[in-house]
């Protein structure tokens, strides 16, 4: 009798799994420049005081951020610098290692996609070139105008089970490979049949959360 195997699944968390760093702040300092980027970026240090002293949530600094810089743009703007963006900063943003995990999926047939809490229109480019789906925090855009605010939820901790599941199903029918770094990719991690903490980091930065039980 023949066993049905469940389909492989391959979900990958972006900054700091596959990145060196955090890749949002660096693209919004790249497409608005430097003398725009800092005059802006001044205004976010009381929203961030308030989410360090637990007065504000990390969803809410989130949005703070993205109605600073990104409330009245053109939707087709954003796309273009974050094409630009992914050209120019490829090499010394991605880690190879990360890079080579990703082909090995792809070419295994695994199903294989970003989730990431970054907006998909600044991750799509990257997506496109790794060639893998994408799942990330969407923009409201009204007539091509971005207005500032999120659509629906910001992607990160519960919310990137729920996208996932709202695009492939329960991911109990699936073999799921899940790869993070960080508190927003416990749940994934939690859900994985394989899940792999900050697997692209150096030895000492492996450290599994205390809190973090993964099956």
């Amino acid at each position: 009798m023949n066993v049905i195997q469940p389909r492989m699944l391959s979900v990958f968390d972006f900054d700091g799994t596959l990145t060196r760093h955090d890749s949002f702040i660096p693209f919004l300092r790249f497409a608005f420049g430097n003398r725009a980027f800092s005059r802006r970026i001044v205004s976010m240090a009381l929203p961030t005081l308030r989410c360090m002293g637990k007065q504000m949530t990390r969803d809410e600094l989130k949005e703070t951020l993205i109605t600073t810089f990104l409330t009245g743009v053109e939707e087709k703007w954003v796309s273009s610098k974050a094409e630009e963006f992914c050209q120019l900063y490829w090499h010394r943003l991605m880690r190879p290692a990360g890079l080579i995990a990703v082909a090995n999926e792809v070419t295994s047939g695994a199903i294989v996609t970003l989730c990431s809490a970054s907006p998909e229109i600044v991750l799509r480019p990257f997506a496109e070139k790794l060639r893998i789906k994408l799942i990330g925090t969407q923009l409201e855009t009204k007539d091509g105008i971005l207005t500032g605010r999120i659509s629906g939820h910001n992607c990160r901790c519960s919310q990137k089970i729920i996208r996932l599941e709202k695009e492939y199903g329960p991911l109990t029918d699936y073999h799921l490979r899940a790869w993070g770094d960080t508190r927003g990719d416990y749940e994934l991690l939690s859900a994985a049949t394989e899940p792999h903490w900050r697997h692209f980091h150096q030895g000492f930065r492996r450290k599994l959360p205390s809190k973090l039980i993964i099956r």
